[in-house]
């Protein structure tokens, strides 16, 4: 029972308390890019949690049985990004067969998803953190689920923004930030709720 708690206040804490763009700011590059309608932002954050949850489970594998098993813990920068870039091919090639109206919406932000941040600071963070084969797929997924609640409330208010009577001089990507800051405060509203 008290691992269950565990888990649950571990997902959270990843969506919530410590989401991995509006408080770790990592990931802002598809955050800003990818956030104009819903329908493809939301379509980002489920690519990314995919790949979010997956390389949790390959990067906790390779980091304990083989980087720690044999003291190669300075491999663990280019091992990760081997795997993640395997899982993101994986993913584009995914789409493009799947669904080429999307593939052609998410542009160059799908092969970008090797270089995000947020995914390489995931695979880091989870030896950082200690975490345990389960807790690391967890938090793979949280942080996941975090992307696209994020990505998708801005893509929300950019949508409904549209419409607004916006002055000339902040529309684009002044008012993009300011939303983003404003964002960002009210999820550091949750940082009281959960100590982790």
């Amino acid at each position: 029972m008290e691992q269950f708690t565990q888990i649950v206040l571990l997902f959270v804490s990843t969506v919530l308390v410590n989401n991995f763009i509006l408080v770790r700011f990592l990931g802002i590059c598809p955050f800003l890019g990818v956030s104009r309608q819903v329908e493809t932002a939301f379509s980002m954050g489920m690519a990314t949690t995919f790949v979010m949850t997956i390389t949790g489970a390959a990067t906790w594998l390779i980091n304990t049985f083989i980087l720690e098993a044999y003291g190669l813990e300075f491999l663990q920068y280019v091992s990760f990004i081997i795997v993640i870039a395997s899982l993101v091919q994986f993913v584009e090639m995914f789409i493009k067969k799947s669904s080429p109206v999307l593939y052609k919406a998410l542009g160059i932000f799908l092969p970008l998803i090797t270089t995000n941040c947020a995914i390489l600071g995931l695979a880091l963070l989870i030896p950082l953190n200690g975490y345990n084969f389960i807790e690391s797929v967890v938090f793979g997924f949280s942080a996941g689920v975090g992307f696209t609640l994020a990505i998708s409330l801005m893509a929300g208010l950019r949508e409904t923004i549209e419409f607004a009577d916006v002055p000339e001089v902040l529309k684009g990507v002044p008012i993009t930030l300011l939303i983003a800051g404003i964002m960002a405060m009210a999820f550091m509203g949750f940082s009281g709720l959960i100590s982790m």
